[in-house]
């Protein structure tokens, strides 16, 4: 799986959205008890978006090349779409366009400056790490190591954090939320195909989810998208036990494609107690790259 077959992803991710949604909730009479189409039909979308029956259908096909914001806004409107569907919309579409080619790909990175990992280690009282688009582990502070400990202890680098809930047994006891979490992953990783569909490492990654996961092909195969900007985590580590995580999730604007990752919790709290405790095993241990990918010698 080397890139994505760009049409058909415009005609899945077009038709599921258009499946979803009843002709009551788009405010539209629904004559006749017994309609073969599930959810809205095609010239019901082109009139909720205010194109011609023949433009719409030619879009679902798969051609997204040449519409206009506006026609692009009337038909994320008919089709009410999220404000992550939106960008993914418009994301299609930009991919569609002229300067495009197939192989033209944007940077992904798994590098960073030096001063990013300076910020990183000046982040002392929360774990905090970067990645890319593709969820590669590109940077993290001691703390940051400290939490992720179980992630990082696959040999493979860089090391990924949805290849990891996906195909590790232990994400199931390090997640609390392990179906969550792997939902928001494929969610992302959706998300990211449509700014980039020519990363040949992405597609790489998602070929290798497919093949050895069935829960990812199902979540892969709903089209759906979203953001991942703010929430709360809950982990279960090994050492400090039940973790109730606050995490920001913040694009590096002078490091294009990467996202810092903040976890935090309440002054007090017995989840705030445990990353103290965890800092002060943290210090105790050896936690570089090679000491995290060593294999148990017994």
């Amino acid at each position: 799986m080397s890139q994505v077959d760009h049409r058909a992803e415009v005609r899945e991710f077009l038709s599921s959205r258009r499946a979803r949604i009843t002709p009551q909730q788009a405010g539209l009479p629904a004559y006749g008890g017994n309609r073969r189409v599930k959810g809205l039909r095609r010239e019901e979308v082109a009139l909720l978006a205010g194109v011609s029956i023949d433009y719409y259908v030619r879009m679902e096909r798969g051609n997204l090349a040449g519409a206009s914001e506006s026609v692009l806004n009337g038909l994320a409107g008919a089709l009410q779409l999220n404000e992550a569907e939106r960008a993914h919309l418009f994301a299609l579409a930009r991919a569609a366009g002229p300067g495009r080619t197939p192989g033209r790909r944007m940077p992904t990175s798994v590098r960073r400056r030096p001063a990013v990992q300076q910020m990183l280690d000046a982040i002392t009282g929360a774990p905090a790490w970067v990645r890319n688009g593709r969820h590669d582990i590109v940077a993290l502070n001691d703390l940051g190591r400290a939490l992720y400990a179980p992630v990082l202890a696959d040999p493979r680098r860089p090391a990924n954090s949805t290849r990891f809930v996906y195909l590790d047994p232990a994400a199931r006891e390090f997640f609390v939320d392990w179906e969550l979490t792997a939902n928001d992953a494929a969610t992302m990783l959706r998300l990211q195909a449509g700014r980039n569909p020519h990363d040949p490492a992405l597609f790489e990654l998602i070929g290798e989810l497919s093949t050895r996961s069935e829960l990812f092909r199902r979540r892969w195969a709903s089209h759906d998208v979203q953001f991942h900007r703010s929430g709360h985590k809950r982990l279960r580590h090994p050492v400090v036990g039940r973790l109730d995580l606050a995490f920001e999730s913040m694009d590096l604007t002078s490091e294009p494609g990467l996202t810092l990752n903040v976890y935090t919790a309440p002054a007090d709290s017995p989840t705030a107690d445990a990353l103290k405790l965890l800092a002060s095993w943290a210090a105790t241990q050896d936690l570089t790259e090679e000491a995290l990918t060593r294999t148990d010698e017994g």
